[in-house]
């Protein structure tokens, strides 16, 4: 089994790291209303939250 003979920094485990870089977000559109919003989230329109498409909740008026 490979075992290193010394052992790595943190700091030179984290600046190898830092080269990924992130894809931006998946954005889908509402079945339902048509907003944008980011895959499997709930999203709020018109004080209804959204979720697959159907009202998960509405909003109370205070």
């Amino acid at each position: 089994m490979a075992h290193p003979k010394n052992r790595q920094s943190k700091t030179r485990t984290r600046k190898r790291r830092t080269h990924y870089t992130a894809t931006a977000p998946n954005v889908s559109t509402c079945p339902t209303t048509g907003q944008p919003h980011m895959f499997h989230r709930a999203h709020w329109h018109e004080g209804k939250l959204y979720y697959k498409g159907k009202v998960v909740m509405e909003r109370e008026e205070a």
